[in-house]
């Protein structure tokens, strides 16, 4: 188990190397729930996450022998990049293997940082055996993304940081939980600094493979890792990470991938910042109430990586604002003659909604021969409102169904 000195051995290491990521108040969440809430957001760290405080402190212990030969790990994305960068500092090879669904950008940041990338696998697991073949083959030092003395030490730099900003009474600090390497870390360092700390873990309920072992009271591996939050999608925890969290950590919760989702969106929107599902999973624990909060405490969350594909983060916000109310899709008829669809598009604009989309549906939806269907996609400013729009749309005799909500009157 690393020591309080193991941890400051590695910030030292550490100092000229990574970014003392910032504190940020999140303010709209402390005002809807009521508390003190603090971001530690590691997000904006270098390559993307906290990953490279663990990478580049196993990297640097290496002997010059050990680094002649190169490293290899396996990773869902974040870690990769990690290595990527710290090998590149150590002018040393450095190898990655990927599971095949790992985000596109993940990949491509850790090729532009100079790693070979290896596709295999569907998890993350998959992906760790094929690596730990290719290691017994190359001689290369294998990196582990969390279950390595080293790695912790490194990880547990960030608790050296949260500490600052927590009273001697007190506080909670909120961590999401993969393989346990960070919570470790950081348990490890404030239970030493602030004893009295209340520490909580986040897991996707998609891959809860700690809480999983914690039952069993033994590392094991959960049959399926089903998630948007591929940074923890950990199918097996730590033969290390597990009974250091299991002494310190004083509980771990679970949150969904709609609750991910919302909590993503809502960094993005209240504090402008882009997160990972992965890293969001704190935030999406306090919005579910899974964690209790005590106003008088600071809540600090650990807003662990920001490595996202463009197109999956699109998506994200368009499904959260569907079911937010903000976008309204609807689909209703007019007659089939020029100039019918006009009085629809204006009696939309005038109640202050913009369509997004617009389509014309014909024999698909089995309409008498002289009309023709009108599907819209239309933003608004909540549900009230879109509610408001179909009620106006009703009087003025048009026949709406709102997805999933109205029988479709033919």
């Amino acid at each position: 188990m690393p020591t309080i000195d193991d941890i400051y051995a590695a910030a030292n290491v550490l100092g000229p190397i990574i970014t003392q990521t910032p504190l940020l108040p999140a303010e709209q969440l402390s005002q809807e729930l009521g508390g003190q809430i603090i971001y530690k957001a590691e997000n904006t760290q270098r390559a993307g996450s906290f990953k490279v405080r663990g990478a580049y402190t196993k990297i640097n212990s290496l002997s010059a022998e050990e680094k002649a030969h190169g490293v290899i790990t396996h990773s869902a994305g974040n870690h990769a990049q990690g290595v990527a960068l710290a090998a590149q500092l150590n002018g040393i090879k450095a190898t990655v293997v990927m599971p095949e669904f790992a985000p596109l950008a993940k990949i491509t940041s850790a090729q532009r940082m100079g790693a070979e990338v290896i596709l295999h696998g569907a998890s993350f697991d998959d992906a760790g055996a094929y690596a730990r073949e290719l290691q017994a083959k190359t001689g290369a030092t294998y990196v582990h993304a969390f279950d390595d003395p080293f790695t912790i030490a490194g990880q547990g730099t960030l608790g050296l940081e949260l500490a600052d900003m927590l009273p001697d009474q007190g506080g909670t600090v909120v961590v999401p939980i993969g393989g346990g390497g960070m919570m470790a870390g950081i348990a490890l360092a404030l239970r030493s600094l602030r004893p009295n700390v209340r520490l909580i873990g986040v897991q996707a309920a998609g891959c809860p493979s700690m809480i999983a072992s914690q039952q069993a009271g033994k590392p094991v591996a959960v049959p399926h890792a089903a998630t948007i939050c591929d940074g923890i999608a950990v199918k097996r925890p730590g033969e290390l990470t597990l009974p250091i969290i299991n002494q310190l950590v004083d509980d771990i919760v679970t949150v969904d991938d709609d609750a991910a989702a919302r909590a993503l969106v809502h960094v993005l929107q209240y504090s402008r910042m882009v997160v990972e599902g992965a890293g969001a999973v704190g935030v999406a624990a306090l919005l579910e109430g899974a964690i209790r909060l005590r106003p008088n405490e600071p809540t600090l969350v650990v807003l662990s990586g920001g490595n996202i594909d463009g197109n999956f983060l699109a998506r994200i916000i368009e499904q959260v604002l569907v079911k937010q109310g903000r976008y309204l899709r609807v689909r209703t008829s007019v007659p089939d003659r020029p100039g019918n669809l006009a009085p629809v598009v204006n009696a939309i604009a005038q109640a202050g909604a913009n369509v997004i989309d617009i389509n014309h549906r014909r024999a698909v939806w089995q309409l008498p021969l002289d009309r023709v269907g009108i599907e819209m996609i239309l933003e608004v400013r909540d549900e009230a409102h879109g509610q408001s729009i179909i009620d106006m749309l009703e009087t003025h005799g048009y026949h709406i169904e709102r997805f999933g909500q109205r029988v479709w009157p033919v």
